[in-house]
């Protein structure tokens, strides 16, 4: 088995890569640390599948999922992230993931995952089905939010969260101009006046970090 394992924190690489080693026979494990990283290794080789993280320097992961859609659409991908199920999860299924875990997942779980993955199935965790269900029903349609640009919906839950531009800015590797931009699109998407609306708006809806 070769897995890439893309996400910036060189502990979380490590702790993945051992919890591989211990489950399945000698798997060739490649790391990236970027979201240019991902590409850049998908590629120079072949992989059986993509461990990913949706928060990574340079481009969002979900913009990464969608070109990997495009250059290797048979690539399973596994995103594997903080962010509880309720903020990312139905829009990495759409964007074309395999599956979706959070690393508070239990390491058998995640294994669980991977082969699942690998067996050609979809890996949709319970919290995640129950979204799905609830989006199913829900006789008003969509929400607001679900009508939002990938990092135009990652800024809202990163000022939901109560970071500032700046933090943003960093945390993305993009300037706070651009932090601004997105704050204003989302603003006028979701008819909101301020910032402060924008929080509310956040939390009411789980949004938050």
């Amino acid at each position: 088995m070769k897995v890439l394992i893309a996400d910036d924190h060189a502990v979380v690489r490590r702790g993945l890569r051992e919890i591989l080693e211990d489950n399945f026979e000698e798997p060739i494990v490649g790391e990236a640390a970027s979201t240019a990283e991902t590409m850049d290794a998908i590629r120079r080789e072949h992989w059986d599948i993509v461990l990913l993280d949706v928060t990574m320097p340079g481009r969002g992961g979900l913009e990464v999922l969608k070109d990997l859609r495009v250059t290797r659409p048979k690539l399973p991908v596994l995103v594997l992230t903080v962010h509880p199920v309720e903020q990312y999860g139905m829009r990495a299924l759409k964007a074309g993931a395999a599956g979706y875990v959070t690393k508070e997942t239990a390491p058998e779980e995640l294994v669980a995952a991977v082969k699942k993955v690998l067996s050609g199935s979809r890996y949709v965790p319970p919290a995640l089905g129950e979204t799905i269900a609830a989006s199913i029903a829900e006789p008003s349609g969509p929400a607001p939010h679900e009508a939002l640009a990938d990092r135009e919906f990652q800024v809202l839950c990163m000022l939901a969260s109560g970071k500032t531009i700046k933090q943003i800015a960093i945390e993305l590797s993009l300037s706070p101009k651009t932090i601004s931009t997105y704050r204003a699109r989302v603003l006028e998407k979701l008819n909101l006046r301020c910032t402060a609306e924008l929080v509310r708006y956040g939390q009411q809806h789980g949004l938050a970090e």
